[in-house]
């Protein structure tokens, strides 16, 4: 597991930080935060604005 931060790419605000396996499972984890089934369930004007995934382990 890593830890991954999601911001919106636009103006930087974070949207989610959190322990997954990948990009893909961090922005599923967020989305399910926020309520909804998934990544794809989030409305169209949220995805399309921009998201970004970075992956904060520092420690090697």
């Amino acid at each position: 597991m890593s830890i991954f931060e999601i911001r919106q790419t636009e103006n930087g605000v974070v949207l989610w930080t959190g322990s997954a396996e990948n990009e893909a499972t961090a922005l599923d984890a967020m989305a399910r935060e926020a309520g909804y089934r998934d990544f794809l369930a989030l409305p169209e004007s949220v995805r399309s604005n921009g998201l970004e995934a970075a992956r904060l382990d520092l420690i090697s």
